[in-house]
């Protein structure tokens, strides 16, 4: 069976209340079962948890699954400080054991010392922000994609670890245009997209 660990940071502020990434996570907890050959681990950043579980967990999964809102260009507070956290606590416990410069040659090599090599990760975001945000021209993000953009920061610290990155999933229009039925597709397209991933992308990785 292959190891799921799903990570749901979609923090409770304001009027921000998390929901959607809930419902997220709910979805793919439809997908990782035992019937259809996983292991499933969650956690919700908004409940307490340990940073040595956590650190356990990363370590424990062949693959991680990213749930987060975009909060002015960046991750909530909270996952962010999940992440610092509990990353710091898996140094040389499993998560990376340096930066993986020698000290004979410090000029090369740095982001080589992750601990997570063979495993992967899979993000997802959550955004007010239509997609044609994204993709025409003279629109807010230069035709910058999520992942070469804003996220960018995110696949670095992910690739620091020894992850491999395998192909997300945003969501996009959220506030102003959160109908019954954008969610109702958004939930077809994107177990669709699990299906294809984790049936067949990650399938051929294994051979």
């Amino acid at each position: 069976m292959k190891k799921i660990f799903v990570i749901n940071g979609g923090q409770h502020f304001a009027h921000s209340g998390g929901k959607f990434n809930k419902t997220i996570s709910n979805w793919d907890k439809d997908f990782f079962t035992a019937e259809n050959g996983f292991e499933f681990k969650y956690t919700d950043i908004n409940e307490n948890y340990d940073l040595t579980e956590e650190v356990k967990k990363f370590v424990w999964a062949d693959v991680v699954v990213y749930h987060t809102p975009v909060w002015w260009f960046g991750l909530p507070y909270k996952f962010k400080q999940y992440l610092d956290t509990v990353f710091t606590a898996g140094h040389r416990k499993g998560i990376y054991y340096s930066d993986g410069r020698k000290l004979d040659n410090p000029e090369i090599n740095y982001g080589t010392g992750g601990s997570l090599h063979g495993r992967h990760y899979m993000l997802t975001t959550t955004w007010n922000a239509p997609e044609t945000a994204f993709t025409l021209p003279d629109e807010f993000f230069n035709e910058t994609s999520v992942d070469d953009g804003v996220m960018f920061g995110f696949h670095r610290m992910n690739a620091f670890t020894g992850m491999k990155k395998i192909d997300g999933f945003h969501f996009h229009d959220l506030e102003k245009n959160a109908t019954p039925e954008r969610i109702e597709n958004y939930e077809k397209t994107y177990k669709n997209h699990l299906e294809q991933v984790f049936n067949e992308t990650l399938a051929i990785t294994e051979i």
